[in-house]
């Protein structure tokens, strides 16, 4: 099954950042990710065999999330995908220290993929026609998390769709 970890964003932000979306399809094109697929992924684990996942959901029910606010303020994108996004405009030093952190406990849990670079962003456009984000409001958005989840990204009929499996406890 195909994992990762993200945080979610509470509805309200949700609704916000679903509509920073629609602004950027009208502009650039592609495919609009739906509101209820928007997150930011802390750790993307790619194909995870079942015992492993078990194992992921014991870990991450019982994960302490230390609490932090998030500061959206810039567009962004990565050319050869063709991915519209919004995040900083400078590294965010508690997600940066997050992610080590979950990277460090996912080698020794045997999951291995770390990326060399972390970009904290939401993609709220696939495959954009053109990557103009030139003229669109800028994003003064705060986010604040206190816990993650477990998700499974599932691929079937009806295109891609998430589920999550676990979330750290609440603090």
């Amino acid at each position: 099954m195909r994992l990762f970890l993200a945080l979610e964003p509470p509805e309200a932000l949700r609704e916000r950042l679903g509509e920073l979306a629609h602004m950027a399809h009208a502009r650039c094109g592609g495919r609009r990710m739906p509101d209820e697929s928007l997150h930011l992924t802390l750790a993307f684990l790619g194909e995870v065999e079942a015992a492993q996942a078990a194992a992921l959901v014991d870990w991450v029910n019982r994960l302490a999330v230390p609490p932090g606010e998030w500061r959206l303020s810039a567009w962004g994108r990565f050319q050869r995908p063709g991915i519209v996004w919004v995040g900083s405009q400078a590294p965010d030093t508690a997600l940066a220290a997050l992610h080590r952190r979950l990277w460090s406990q996912l080698e020794e849990l045997g999951i291995t993929g770390r990326p060399s670079r972390y970009v904290p962003h939401v993609t709220l456009l696939r495959r954009a026609e053109r990557l103009e984000t030139e003229g669109l409001p800028v994003p003064a958005l705060t986010w604040r998390y206190h816990r993650l989840e477990l998700i499974q990204s599932i691929t079937d009929a009806r295109g891609s769709h998430y589920v999550s499996l676990a979330h750290s406890p609440e603090r």
